[in-house]
């Protein structure tokens, strides 16, 4: 959004993340192409994990880089944005275990406090070229 009054501009980022298939190897079954997919999304969410329990801990070194969502998510999950997570769980008795997995990481998710959004505000100059806003009225939201 532009307001060509105050010469500032505000953008913003949405990032959906379906890590659906995250499943036990030995109740799905899955070979071949299923397989691959299912071991990346179980790596991507043991990266996840880790660098929600950095974000908990309040570590210096939250491991980002350890996998491409992770890294893609970086500036989502280090402060700058709001974070809504939104799990599903199955009510059936065989899907136990994976439902209290499920539970577990949300709970794991629930303990970070990523602070305050910031809005992502910038001032354009006269002749058009944009510059990252230092504060100001606006600035934080």
């Amino acid at each position: 959004a532009s307001n060509k009054e105050r010469r500032s501009q505000l953008s913003g980022k949405l990032n959906l993340c379906d890590l659906a298939g995250s499943e036990r190897l030995s109740r799905s079954n899955a070979t071949g192409e299923r397989l691959k997919e299912t071991q990346a999304i179980n790596k991507s969410l043991s990266a996840l994990t880790d660098v929600f329990v950095a974000i908990a801990n309040k570590q210096a070194h939250v491991p980002y880089r350890n996998s491409k969502l992770t890294y893609l998510l970086q500036q989502c999950l280090s402060g700058d944005g709001k974070t809504l997570m939104m799990i599903n769980l199955s009510p059936t008795e065989q899907s136990y275990f994976e439902s209290l997995c499920t539970l577990r990481f949300a709970s794991q998710v629930n303990k970070c406090e990523l602070g305050q959004a910031r809005r992502n505000l910038h001032m354009v100059g006269q002749d058009g070229s944009s510059f990252a806003s230092a504060g100001g009225p606006g600035a934080t939201t």
